[in-house]
């Protein structure tokens, strides 16, 4: 056989082979694919229920969005303005895990018999309710619902909502796997939320799912040597050479660790000290004051509510209208530009800039 035939015909069966390894590739793609199903699931603050659903075996996407509302196009700023709630979306493969499995890890995560909210966060927008998807997946939300409500498991009615899922909306990408992006502030958030103490007390396998304070070794990793000094030492650091002492940008201080709103640019005012001086907190509820003892004088120690931060002291030599000047350490602080509120989380102080 000439041997141009040969080569012709054993670049065919290559062809042939490769075309039934496509075809058998892309039909069994087409098979996992109409083999997931979707589930959604809404339990107060998104970026706590996310994690444990993504490390079940057969879970193959989870996303954090927003549904059960009237409005279109919600964003983090206003969902709660169109009716929208917290929710995850969870896609799975049955074959490997089952949506009962899915619920009772809901279940070990909330409060259902919270109908205002869920721990720290309140209002609608965080209430407790499983969407369902299909007859099946309402029938077996019910029947877990009612399971749980026989078990007296809890000493009030179980309030989680059953309703039909509607359209989702995938929340911003600075929301989706926050745990991950953000470990220390999602971690400080979550342990000093309430949501871990009252699960330990309800259920007594649920310390696996639930994060743990951060460690003094993770702080002098995540710190440098003067912000851990300050947070974790009471320092204080020198006057007039800091980061924020005569910042005069517009936008919101953070706590260093934690993330949590602390102060306001709006407020923040030249002292002559050297230090970053407020007449206010921007959120009352995340400032801890305390008695400070130390250096033979008694003055007001500042702290953050959730990382327990030492941020700085309070005197009664301020301007008006508050006479207060929070004289803080920028160590302890981390500055959050009005440009860059959004996709830090921190949108809705947007609105204090454009007065």
């Amino acid at each position: 056989m000439n041997k141009w035939v040969v080569l012709l015909v054993s670049i065919a069966l290559v062809v042939i082979a490769i075309n039934f390894f496509l075809r058998g590739n892309m039909e069994k793609s087409k098979l996992v694919a109409s083999s997931v199903q979707t589930a959604t699931f809404a339990g107060g603050c998104f970026w706590c229920v996310e994690p444990s659903f993504q490390k079940i075996s057969g879970v193959v996407k989870v996303v954090v969005g927003y549904e059960g509302g009237t409005g279109d196009n919600p964003t983090y700023q206003d969902y709660a303005q169109k009716g929208h709630i917290e929710v995850v979306q969870v896609a799975f493969d049955p074959t490997i895990t089952s949506y009962h499995k899915l619920l009772d890890i809901f279940w070990r995560q909330i409060d259902p018999t919270d109908a205002g909210g869920q721990f720290v966060d309140r209002g609608p927008q965080y209430r407790s309710v499983i969407f369902y998807h299909n007859d099946e997946q309402k029938r077996m939300a019910q029947e877990s619902k009612d399971s749980l409500e026989q078990s007296k498991r809890f000493d009030k009615p179980i309030v989680t909502e059953i309703l039909p899922a509607s359209h989702f909306y995938s929340a911003e990408e600075y929301h989706q796997d926050y745990h991950t992006k953000n470990p220390l502030r999602y971690r400080y958030y979550r342990y000093n939320s309430g949501r871990d103490a009252f699960l330990t007390k309800a259920w007594a396998n649920s310390a696996d799912i639930m994060p743990k304070k951060p460690s003094d070794g993770e702080l002098k990793a995540k710190l440098t040597p003067m912000q851990y000094y300050v947070t974790q030492s009471n320092g204080t650091e020198p006057a007039f050479k800091n980061e924020y002492w005569n910042n005069e940008k517009p936008g919101i201080y953070v706590d260093i660790v934690s993330g949590e709103p602390l102060f306001s640019s709006l407020d923040k005012f030249e002292s002559g000290t050297g230090w970053p001086s407020f007449t206010k907190p921007l959120e009352p509820d995340n400032i801890v004051e305390k008695e400070d003892n130390t250096l033979f004088t008694s003055r007001t120690e500042v702290q953050s509510k959730l990382a327990h931060s030492h941020l700085g002291h309070v005197f009664n030599d301020g301007p008006a209208p508050t006479g207060l000047r929070y004289c803080m350490n920028s160590a302890a602080l981390r500055f959050v530009g009005v440009e860059d509120l959004d996709k830090e989380g921190l949108g809705r102080y947007k609105t204090l800039f454009s007065k």
